[in-house]
């Protein structure tokens, strides 16, 4: 923990699962508590987390899914020590590897084939939109500076095996980029839902769940509200998600 930053801990399901992150930095938001509650894995599925941050959607998905196993890869090597460190203080060393590295690189740290499902939360904006600076933790996490939406699912299609699922969360307004990238990786959508921030808004995000060589065939899902109102309290439906 020596090359870490000042930590907060934040808990879900009631306090049964605790998640170190960084004071200052990269911090999760609710696009990942989105995505870890979007899908339903087979029991036993052996589930990749590309681009993993703090680890966040792996501790959820393994807290839900007791029996599926987990990789969590990172390029950044601050965010790596601290995945490992929230692995062992919610004791899932037996269910969750860690591995640090480039998604640009997925034949060297992943299998051909080796994944039921990938879940990513992929960098959102493109490098030079908006005011950061390209080196920081956060920058690398929500710019394209390591890569963007076609290289997370360029490695998600080689880590997963014939008809494996993939999941995303991404901008609303990026949605006809994404599903262009996703069928040209052979990532066909099959569920799609559109997530606003509350009741009269647009959408904030999109959530698309796709299978590997999937034929036609798209579920457009009811939109789902985070709040009841603009600076209101959470949905019944998201505070659950944090609640367990």
């Amino acid at each position: 923990m020596a090359h870490l930053p000042e930590l907060t801990e934040e808990t879900l399901f009631a306090g049964k699962l605790c998640c170190l992150q960084p004071r200052q930095g990269y911090r999760f938001s609710v696009d990942a508590v989105l995505l870890a509650h979007f899908i339903a894995p087979e029991p036993e599925a052996r589930i990749l987390d590309l681009g993993a941050g703090c680890g966040i959607i792996s501790l959820i998905l393994s807290h839900r899914y007791p029996t599926v196993s987990l990789v969590a890869l990172e390029v950044q090597s601050r965010l790596v020590e601290l995945i490992r460190h929230n692995v062992v203080i919610n004791t899932l060393e037996s269910r969750l590897t860690v591995v640090q590295g480039d998604c640009r690189e997925i034949a060297a740290l992943i299998p051909q084939g080796a994944c039921d499902w990938v879940v990513t939360n992929p960098p959102y904006y493109p490098i030079g939109s908006g005011r950061h600076h390209p080196e920081t933790e956060r920058a690398k996490a929500r710019h394209e500076i390591l890569g963007g939406i076609a290289e997370m699912a360029q490695a998600a299609a080689f880590a997963l095996k014939p008809e494996g699922r993939a999941a995303f969360v991404y901008p609303a307004t990026r949605v006809e980029t994404l599903l262009a990238v996703l069928r040209e990786n052979g990532l066909e959508p099959k569920r799609l839902q559109m997530v606003h921030p509350y009741p009269g808004a647009s959408a904030g995000l999109v959530l698309v769940e796709t299978v590997k060589n999937g034929g036609e065939g798209l579920a457009v899902l009811p939109e789902f509200f985070i709040c009841l109102e603009k600076d209101g309290p959470y949905t019944a439906e998201m505070a659950a998600m944090y609640a367990g």
